[in-house]
């Protein structure tokens, strides 16, 4: 083998090393960022069934509120005469 050969076989080993490294670190940010994004999701859904539940007795006193109003405004319209 030439020296010249030698030198260029060990610039390629040393590009193949850089680049393994370089490959590695984007797959390591590939799954942190695969991981926060469902860590994201997790705590979204997570949020908004926590206030469903929170904020259900108020919902539903809402919704018993307004099913008594309409049958008050129904039995008005009712008993009016045509």
């Amino acid at each position: 083998m030439t020296p010249e050969e030698k030198s260029l076989l060990e610039r390629t080993c040393k590009m193949a090393e850089e680049n393994n490294g370089i490959l590695r670190k984007m797959r390591r940010a590939n799954r942190w960022g695969t991981a926060v994004r469902v860590l994201y999701w997790v705590v979204i859904v997570g949020a908004a069934v926590g206030a469903f539940y929170y904020l259900q007795p108020y919902i539903n006193s809402a919704m018993d509120v307004i099913s008594k109003a309409q049958s008050a405004i129904n039995s008005a319209v009712n008993q009016t005469p045509r």
